[in-house]
């Protein structure tokens, strides 16, 4: 079983191709698609799901096209995958009292709400820049 699904995957990449052309004009669709390897009408399906959650804003016109809405610094994974996905959940029980009658007592829970709390902060705490300085294309004038 996959924790983070595919069209979550291809977000990411979608993200961090915006990152990269952050201080540029701004990119279609169909370039993002392309240079993703990911197809056209899911890409525009990601995107309109990252616009929705103000990870992204879009512009009309021949010049048009998606850029960040805001620095590579402040959007994290965490943000993306739920932007997609939703909250990524190791189990139903951490949703809480009324997914599971159990929770409150039960030993196998607590311990998965501690795994479930390290991974959500492991998310939070990597940045786009920070894989963008892992990828090589950090400027710190432009980002």
């Amino acid at each position: 079983m996959d924790i983070l699904r595919r069209n979550t995957d291809y977000a990411l990449r979608a993200m961090v191709n915006l990152a990269e052309n952050t201080g540029k004009e701004p990119i279609s669709a169909r370039q993002i698609a392309r240079q993703e390897n990911i197809s056209y009408q899911l890409t525009c399906k990601i995107l309109q799901k990252l616009n929705e959650a103000m990870l992204v804003k879009s512009s009309m016109g021949p010049k048009g096209g998606f850029q960040l809405r805001k620095k590579p610094s402040k959007i994290n994974l965490l943000q993306i995958i739920s932007a997609i996905q939703g909250p990524v959940r190791l189990n139903r029980c951490l949703l809480g009292v009324n997914k599971c009658p159990k929770q409150p007592n039960c030993l196998v829970s607590k311990k998965l709400a501690v795994l479930q709390n390290y991974m959500n902060k492991f998310l939070a705490e990597i940045t786009l820049t920070q894989l963008l300085k892992r990828k090589g294309y950090f400027n710190r004038k432009s980002r």
